[in-house]
């Protein structure tokens, strides 16, 4: 059955770094453009970047734009998310999910049909 797994979630100071990954199964990962959502205790479902199906196009929320960056390895079924300069604001559960149309609506969770589980970042001294 398909299957988003993330992984590589923590603790981290400010101004430190991490890379989240999102390992796919079930389906050709290739065929499908993924994004990364993020939710922080109490507050909504954020959309943070979106990647299309080659790599060549990509997205990111204001707030993160400069700090952080999507990939994606196809051969090895994973989307990754590099957070770099991490803040507090940064922390949430990170979540990627599955754009099963590419229309490229990162900010928009309706548009998504298969979900992670999520992973934990947080970030303090």
């Amino acid at each position: 059955q398909v299957q988003l797994v993330e992984s590589g979630g923590g603790l981290v100071q400010p101004g430190g770094s991490l890379r989240v990954s999102c390992t796919a199964s079930g389906f050709t990962l290739d065929s499908y453009a993924i994004a990364w959502f993020r939710q922080a205790l109490g507050k909504e479902r954020e959309g943070v970047s979106y990647i299309c199906t080659t790599g060549d196009i990509t997205y990111y929320t204001e707030s993160v734009k400069g700090r952080f960056t999507i990939s994606r390895d196809n051969a090895k079924n994973t989307v990754y998310l590099q957070m770099n300069n991490l803040k507090p604001e940064d922390t949430a559960v990170y979540y990627c999910a599955r754009d099963p149309s590419g229309n490229g609506y990162y900010d928009r969770p309706d548009e998504y049909d298969y979900w992670g589980q999520g992973t934990q970042v947080t970030v303090s001294s």
